[in-house]
């Protein structure tokens, strides 16, 4: 099943009309993406866990079909605009998983309205958004490599960002490889959408370290990737270490491993989800 719903959020002086696709039925769960890219990216994750989950993805504000921006931007504006959806959607609960700067909102999810939160995913991501955004030589190499050049010499500056050497390698037919990943990014590899800067601006103001240790007792998954160099796996391992109970992973991937490494992140993430919504149908019986 796959069903397209949208919602007007309201602001002063505009609104933004937020749009979004749901595929799948069972338990909800909620997906959060990530800075420049659309929900689509969710695509390996929503193939492989919708016969059991009801599976919401979307396009962040000022991105894609969630338009306008309206306003100024800020993490816990998105986060608002993620519980509007499941308003919108009538969930009273969801399970809620972030890539990224999406896991960073997804934090902000769970601290504004945590018993309407079944679980976290989070995955490729940092609760102290400066962790992510702060200037380094290769931040500055490969981001002037993603911006001069040829379409195909950005198109591979973008991919060496997100995915490892032997993940490329395995891209025998680069320039198909690149149109299929436009499908799933939202956009040419070759070009980066204007409210990325936005987005790292606001993700760069957000500390969600203050309230981590509040959420002892949900069921939280925190996925890292070896050789990512932007959320990078000692941040992945903060977040575990500062939620109670809190389960770690680590792949041997780069930051797209939702896609690269889809079979063996589903997996992990099948088997969280399952296991906290098992646990979350028996909270509620207990609850009368």
């Amino acid at each position: 099943m796959r069903a397209l719903g949208s919602r007007d959020v309201f602001d002063a002086p505009r609104r933004c009309h937020l749009s979004w696709p749901l595929a799948g039925n069972g338990a909800p769960l909620l997906l959060i993406q990530g800075t420049g890219v659309g929900g689509e990216t969710w695509r390996p994750q929503i193939d492989a866990l919708q016969e059991e989950f009801a599976c919401l993805s979307f396009d962040n504000r000022g991105f894609g079909a969630s338009q306008p921006l309206a306003g100024a931007l800020s993490v816990e504006r998105m986060a608002d605009d993620a519980i509007a959806l499941m308003d919108a959607q009538g969930w009273e609960t969801a399970h809620v998983a972030g890539h990224s700067l999406g896991g960073l909102v997804a934090q902000f999810v769970a601290n504004k309205v945590r018993r309407r939160v079944r679980s976290l995913s989070l995955l490729c991501t940092i609760s102290k958004g400066a962790d992510a955004t702060t200037l380094t030589g290769w931040h500055l190499r490969i981001g002037l490599r993603t911006a001069i050049g040829t379409k195909r010499m950005r198109r591979r500056a973008f991919l060496e960002m997100v995915f490892t050497e032997a993940e490329i390698a395995e891209l025998r037919d680069f320039d198909g490889a690149c149109e299929r990943l436009a499908c799933l990014y939202g956009h040419d590899l070759a070009t980066q959408p204007s409210i990325s800067m936005k987005q790292l601006r606001a993700m760069a103001k957000a500390d969600a370290t203050p309230f981590l240790p509040a959420f002892a007792g949900l069921p939280t998954l925190v996925v890292t990737a070896t050789h990512d160099r932007i959320t990078r796996p000692a941040c992945g391992r903060a977040i575990a270490a500062a939620i109670p109970g809190a389960r770690y992973v680590e792949l041997d991937s780069a930051r797209a491993a939702p896609i690269t490494r889809s079979t063996e992140l589903n997996a992990v993430l099948r088997e969280h989800l399952v296991a906290a919504e098992r646990e979350w149908r028996a909270a509620s019986v207990a609850a009368g």
